[in-house]
């Protein structure tokens, strides 16, 4: 058998991954003409059709879904092994982790700071997003690992794992003067800073209100947890944030504590590709136990 040209096969793949030639052609910084040019010419050494039309979509044919799944053992090995080499560059482990906008970044930074090693061999970038755009930064393998507030559907994406590391109750705060209503009656007497509803939290907020019978008035919804603390601070509206946080917030601000329940859980949860497990990081997070943390027992 000659030669395959495995540019054309990465093309082909980079297409399916991405479900049409215009999004391929942005990630490989092409036009989509070169794209489907190259399909073709991988087609014709193939002798038949990698896809076929359904509608305005592209659909692998029979033979596309046969090469991609080679296609996407051989790229999936070839990133790993990019993925192994980049760790030692410089004589330092890269360690690039995305972190969850809705997440508190001060419990963020005390999980990877724990795997940090004093001799400094670990250099640490971290990315901050939606849980959905890391998620396609991590399948991309542009990154190593994410912390979030929600795991990962593994068959919805495939190779994909994710582990708890723990979770804490949460607390309602606002300025004075307070409502008069007792906790949590006294939700609906000043409108709500909260969560965005695709967050884990604002999907949690939102049953728990009608769980209570509770109709707030919701001021702003917020996917940045630090941006929704800074409107609490300078607004009258309440705002939600982890309990472990009661004291600090508490101590030198104009903020009081409406009230804290249980029965809502900020989440914690790391997410990473299968073959990072080797990754010494990733792997001191997952056997790394958090109890303490996340239990209120370590100082902040």
């Amino acid at each position: 058998m000659s030669h395959l040209n495995y540019n054309h096969l990465y093309y082909f793949w980079m297409t399916q991954k991405r479900g049409s030639v215009t999004r391929a052609a942005e990630a490989l910084f092409l036009t989509p003409q070169t794209v489907t040019g190259q399909i073709r010419l991988l087609e014709q050494r193939l002798g038949g059709r990698l896809f076929k039309r359904k509608g305005r979509q592209l659909e692998a044919t029979e033979l596309g879904q046969l090469i991609f799944q080679y296609a996407d053992k051989m790229f999936s090995l070839s990133y790993e092994m990019l993925d192994i080499i980049n760790y030692r560059k410089d004589n330092h482990i890269m360690f690039d982790v995305g972190i969850a906008d809705a997440l508190s970044k001060r419990l963020a930074s005390r999980v990877l700071l724990s795997v940090l090693p004093a001799d400094g061999n670990i250099h640490l970038r971290c990315f901050e997003s939606t849980h959905e755009m890391l998620l396609g930064q991590l399948s991309e393998h542009k990154l190593d690992m994410i912390l979030s507030d929600c795991p990962v559907d593994s068959s919805q994406h495939a190779g994909l794992l994710s582990k708890k590391l723990g979770e804490c109750g949460v607390s309602f705060f606002c300025k004075s003067p307070l409502p008069k209503a007792p906790f949590p009656a006294c939700l609906e007497e000043r409108k709500l800073l909260i969560p965005g509803r695709r967050t884990a939290m604002g999907r949690q907020l939102t049953r728990w209100f009608e769980e209570k019978g509770l109709h707030p008035k919701v001021l702003g919804e917020f996917d940045d947890a630090a941006l929704m603390k800074a409107f609490g601070f300078f607004n009258q509206g309440i705002f939600v944030a982890p309990s472990l946080y009661q004291e600090e917030l508490l101590e030198g601000e104009a903020v009081e504590l409406l009230g804290e329940t249980h029965e809502l859980k900020e989440e914690y949860y790391v997410i990473f590709a299968e073959r990072m497990i080797q990754h010494p990081a990733v792997k001191k997070i997952c056997e790394s136990d958090f109890s303490e943390l996340f239990g209120g027992k370590q100082p902040f």
